[in-house]
């Protein structure tokens, strides 16, 4: 074997785990992500059917058809996105169109096909040279490491779009260098090709749905797709995220003393009463978005404002415009400009009262106590998945029970945090009165307040330090009057007449008496099942109402579960059952010891990979950035692992690998307490070290097993494939139930079993 086949598969791998990065964060925006979860699960199982091609058509174990695989797979990732783009899919349409349905069959199919035809090129290259089998999966897992910063970089220097193609060039330098000379002009005219459809990205994946107003602006980078769009009138400005969370951009025009801008009807909830509390107020906005929270917060007096948003692409429009127009998209000719934004806005970022952040709104908050004196967060999540792969579910630490005790915790000795949202509500008074349960507050009830705003369908959490007296209660939001009901009124505490509503109940009866008799699951988020968006229950699925298929849960549809549950059949159902055909056929085959240690590894390694990911966020900070250190970490220290497995024994490879997940388990939320309240970058290296040991081990598994079985690599890779798949979706199922700890501890008695097996094998 020389360097060539190493590189290939470095080439080939680095841009599959890119695709699966970058049409994970397309398909969010495109489709909403827990659709997105279904067709690129589902997809991602081309890569083991690809090598069990080999297995039941040895034909196609030649060198000629690697080349030939490497070159179908990378002009699949060409023109599968367009294609999914033009066929005009709507998911809320699959159960009640038949049309629909085959859509989405064929959605499945092109983007499948890229896996497929690289997992040829793949199991021909580990089938070939098995004795390496060290170096060259070493290869696949530093290759995918470099990948996800690969992917992180082409989205943010070039946009999403023209990543899309870009990540197709390192799969045609693989066939390059397995081409001879007058063939390697093919992979070159394709790279040119790649280029050219790249400059054209936005407009090859412009999507066919009709927006209420036409884009005056576009920026899609690593974090999401923003749009941005003009209000009749220029009154505002308003920004869509991943086609899925609002925000507004207001005309200011400089002064604070005048409510001009109509600001005082604008904004819709106002923090004015909270803010007047104080002679000197300390103001935090949660996901300050926009900027609109900022702006009343100056108008009504505020002596200091943070500004806490983790996209910076936010903050650095409101603070520089567009930092960089010319790799943006501008769909009209409107006088104005993203370049103009701070003018629009009067450049209030620049105020000196205003703290700009950049991060995670829980990484920063750990770190102040007894800080602010007001805390407003309106809907501070988005429904995006983080781009961490197909894999991930959009997990929202901001709305478990330990953020409210971290709220608390941050406001000052009478401060107040002013919490609004559309779906969660029920939730969120669940979580506040067992936070402050658990720090010891008496009496909890008294320092919390819910109200209901009928005519913008939101509900709003008045959380205080000190009990709230009941003259406060009727002015804090807004005056409450019975002329204006239909505006504002209390939920909790309520009036007689509305004291069966379910906020009133939760409070007086606790959330466990009243879950029974809901439609949404309702129980408290902790930061090891931090899933606030996953609200709905088995007992809810009906195929009754075209509504089902909405990508939210707040009417109790229990979506992602079902979308879980539908991968997990197709795994188990049809792919399994296909890796057993070559059983049927004459010739070696696998032992069932083989069959079950490979897909126990495969099953093992997904499980463990999605929960550190969404896990360790939590340190870090859920950012894309933080998503892509933790992957990048443990796919590299895998890959230096897999070099040197040879040197160590089997039995202490998986005492190693049980050893750290127990001491995870066990350990994991002291390491927050420890490294919390750091810089993200300390935060960062910390996890880094954390996360490399069990990575170093991780990657020993599968070259120890291939050495036992040789040439039947390509069989045992398509069966670690499937088993991969299933691992990371029925693990979604356990941690959205139990939790993460749950989740691990399945993980590692995977690993145990495997262990087991690789025992029983080296026995015989």
């Amino acid at each position: 074997m020389d360097r060539k086949q190493t590189y290939s598969i470095a080439l080939l791998s680095f841009s599959l785990l890119s695709l699966e990065l970058i049409w994970t964060r397309i398909l969010a925006a495109e489709f909403f992500y827990t659709f997105a979860f279904l067709v690129l699960s589902l997809a991602i199982l081309g890569l083991g059917l690809g090598a069990l091609t080999l297995r039941l058509i040895p034909k196609v174990d030649t060198m000629p058809s690697m080349r030939n695989s490497l070159l179908l797979g990378g002009m699949m990732i060409l023109v599968g996105p367009p294609l999914v783009y033009r066929l005009g899919m709507s998911f809320s349409a699959l159960t009640s169109s038949f049309t629909m349905l085959g859509k989405l069959l064929l959605v499945i199919l092109i983007l499948s096909s890229s896996f497929y035809f690289c997992g040829i090129a793949l199991a021909i290259l580990f089938k070939r040279f098995h004795r390496h089998i060290s170096q060259l999966y070493m290869a696949d897992l530093l290759g995918a490491g470099l990948g996800v910063i690969g992917a992180i970089i082409a989205m943010n220097v070039f946009s999403t779009p023209a990543a899309t193609f870009l990540i197709s060039i390192p799969i045609f330098i693989a066939a390059m260098l397995n081409s001879d000379k007058l063939l390697k002009l093919i992979p070159g005219v394709l790279i040119l090709l790649a280029i050219g459809a790249a400059y054209n990205g936005h407009t090859l994946l412009k999507s066919a749905k009709p927006e209420r107003l036409p884009s005056i602006y576009q920026h899609w980078d690593a974090m999401g797709q923003i749009k941005m769009f003009a209000y009749p009138g220029d009154e505002a400005r308003g920004m869509v995220i991943d086609n899925a969370a609002n925000t507004p951009v207001y005309h200011f025009d400089g002064d604070y003393t005048l409510p001009d801008s109509g600001a005082e009807d604008l904004w819709g909830i106002p923090a004015g009463d909270l803010i007047h509390q104080f002679d000197s107020c300390r103001f935090l906005s949660l996901g300050s978005g926009g900027g609109a929270d900022v702006i009343q917060a100056l108008m009504e007096g505020a002596t200091e404002v943070h500004a806490v948003e983790v996209n910076p692409w936010f903050n650095k429009m409101l603070t520089e415009g567009d930092p960089s127009g010319y790799l943006s998209t501008y769909l009209d000719t409107l006088d104005t400009t993203l370049t103009m934004l701070p003018e629009y806005t009067s450049q209030f970022y620049q105020d000196p009262r205003v703290i700009v952040v950049s991060e995670d709104a829980r990484a920063f908050i750990r770190r102040h106590t007894s800080r602010f004196d007001v805390i407003y967060s309106l809907s501070s999540n988005t429904f995006a998945a983080l781009a961490s792969g197909s894999f991930a579910l959009a997990e929202n630490y901001l709305f478990t029970t330990e953020a409210f005790q971290d709220y608390w915790t941050a406001l000052s000795d009478s401060g107040y945090l002013m919490m609004e949202h559309q779906f969660y509500m029920p939730r969120l008074l669940s979580e506040a009165l067992l936070a402050l349960d658990n720090l010891g507050i008496e009496n909890p009830e008294t320092h919390i307040a819910v109200y209901n705003l009928p005519q913008m369908r939101r509900k709003v959490l008045l959380l205080s330090k000190r009990p709230l007296a009941a003259n406060f209660l009727q002015i804090a939001l807004r005056d409450i009057t019975s002329e204006n009901f239909n505006d504002v009124h209390l939920v909790y505490p309520a009036v007689d007449s509305l004291k069966d509503n379910i906020y009133q109940r939760i409070v007086d009866l606790g959330w466990e008496e009243v879950a029974d008799s809901l439609a949404i699951d309702i129980s408290p988020n902790n930061d090891n099942r931090p899933f606030a968006a996953q609200m709905g229950l088995w007992k809810n699925l009906s195929f009754d109402k075209e509504a089902r298929l909405l990508p939210y849960e707040f009417r109790g549809f229990p979506l992602t579960k079902l979308i879980v549950f539908i991968i997990i059949m197709v795994v188990l159902v049809l792919i399994f059952p296909i890796t057993l055909i070559p059983y049927l056929k004459k010739g070696p085959s696998l032992s069932l010891n083989h069959f079950a240690y490979f897909a126990t590894i495969g099953f093992a390694y997904m499980s463990v990979e999605l929960i550190l990911m969404q896990q360790f966020t939590l340190l870090v900070g859920p950012s894309v950035y933080s998503v892509a250190a933790i992957l990048m970490t443990l796919l590299i220290s895998s890959g230096i692992g897999s070099r040197y497995s040879s040197a160590f024994e089997s039995k202490l490879v998986f005492f190693a690998i049980i050893s750290w997940l127990f001491l995870d388990i066990m350990l994991f939320k002291y390491y927050v307490l420890l490294f919390g309240d750091f810089e993200q970058s300390i935060r960062i290296f910390w996890t880094i070290i954390l996360v490399s040991p069990l990575g170093f081990f991780m990657g020993m598994p599968f070259p120890k097993g291939v050495r036992y079985v040789g040439p039947l690599v390509d069989w045992s890779f398509a069966v670690n494939g499937a088993a991969s798949v299933l691992g990371s979706t029925v693990t979604i199922l356990i941690v959205i139930s139990w939790g993460y700890s749950i989740g691990l501890i399945v993980g590692l008695a995977c690993y145990a079993g495997a262990g087991m097996l690789m025992w029983n094998t080296s026995r015989n």
